[in-house]
């Protein structure tokens, strides 16, 4: 496959454009030690440069985590009765607004305290009507009490106070079928929806789990001398599918730990507006121990083994990567400090150089197996 590969590189240079080599002559053979490549050439490769500069190497760590909802952004819809269900207007993956209708119910209890309001309705307005000078005190408290308890009730049965204002309003006995309406509490991106038409729901059974994707917590843990240096507040970055990274903050380091692993638990939450994660995937997050010296350095990726020496491809003459051995010293963090061979300035390949290495060596194709 080796082989293969290389080949398919060498190819696909030779039909576009002539890609010239060097020559440096050592033990008796010939070795190139550039490779002449246009702009577009290395755009075409995936072969991006990048500057030799100052930076400083910052400690991370590196932890295993999971995607999961932000629970101060999310919510259940439940129903305080049995009631069995009439029809849903809403499905898994729906986004919806606060206030929108979810779901219709109907149940027995519904019915019944649907009755009482209206009976308890019209004697507190008939009471109410003749006043407390027609009628005793105690009669026009208790008729005034026993209509708000009505009212209650159809309301922690699931009416919203609309709707019940309205049922009132009509006064129409034939409307007290126990059907009533549930509503989105909030905005957001319906994630359990577990039921079917027709089904009895018992009391506290959630039949819709809606949470904001906006913002979602990362949780991680790790050992916890690792977290010492680490408060709330500090930023932290989360991958995303390797592609990139995706910035955001811890937001609690908990307490506790997990009596099974011993391990300390944090929780970092990230701006997911671009909705590029989403509740329970595994993902890595990186978090900064603190400042390091700031040296000469470059991105691991751009240094490369050449003939058993550490090397990077510095580009000259807008066209020519040239092999420049370097010293490399210390890592942290993705980058490599360089203690000779590179000048601050100095522009090198910090992308596609496996390609460039098997473009360079190319003329020992036939000797690899």
């Amino acid at each position: 496959m080796y082989r293969i590969h290389l080949l398919m590189v060498c190819v696909l240079f030779a039909a576009s454009a002539p890609v010239s080599a060097g020559e440096v002559v050592g033990d008796g053979e010939a070795e190139s030690n550039v490779v002449e490549m246009s702009a577009a050439q290395r755009l075409a490769a995936g072969i991006s440069i990048g500057v030799a500069g100052e930076h400083a190497l910052n400690e991370r760590i590196r932890l295993p985590a999971e995607v999961v909802v932000n629970a101060y952004r999310s919510a259940s819809v439940t129903t305080r009765i049995v009631a069995e269900v009439v029809s849903r207007h809403a499905r898994l993956g729906d986004v919806v607004r606060s206030g929108d209708r979810l779901v219709t119910l109907s149940g027995v209890e519904m019915a019944d305290a649907q009755g009482e309001l209206l009976i308890a309705d019209r004697e507190w307005q008939r009471v109410k009507m003749l006043g407390k000078s027609a009628v005793s005190e105690r009669r026009y408290t208790a008729a005034q009490v026993l209509q708000r308890q009505a009212l209650a009730k159809v309301l922690a049965y699931g009416m919203t106070a609309v709707q019940a204002a309205s049922f009132i309003k009509s006064g129409d006995a034939a409307l007290a079928t126990g059907q009533f309406d549930l509503f989105a509490p909030q905005q957001g991106t319906v994630l359990e929806d577990d039921f079917i038409v027709g089904e009895l729901i018992e009391p506290g059974r959630v039949l819709f789990s809606i949470t904001d994707e906006s913002t979602l917590w990362v949780e991680a843990s790790a050992v916890p001398s690792d977290l010492t240096r680490f408060e709330v507040g500090e930023p932290a970055r989360v991958s995303h599918h390797g592609e990139h990274w995706i910035d955001g903050r811890i937001v609690q380091l908990q307490h506790r730990l997990n009596d099974t692993t011993r391990r300390q638990g944090l929780r970092i939450e990230i701006d997911n507006a671009d909705d590029h994660l989403h509740p329970g995937e595994f993902t890595e997050v990186e978090i900064s121990t603190g400042d390091g010296p700031i040296v000469l350095a470059i991105p691991d990726a751009a240094i490369t083994l050449i003939r058993g020496t550490p090397a990077v491809f510095r580009l000259q003459a807008d066209t020519e990567l040239h092999v420049q051995p370097v010293e490399p010293g210390q890592s942290a963090g993705g980058w490599t400090a360089i203690e000779s061979g590179l000048t601050a300035g100095d522009k090198i390949a910090v992308s596609g150089v496996f390609t460039l290495k098997s473009l360079l060596l190319k003329s020992s194709i036939g000797d690899v197996d």
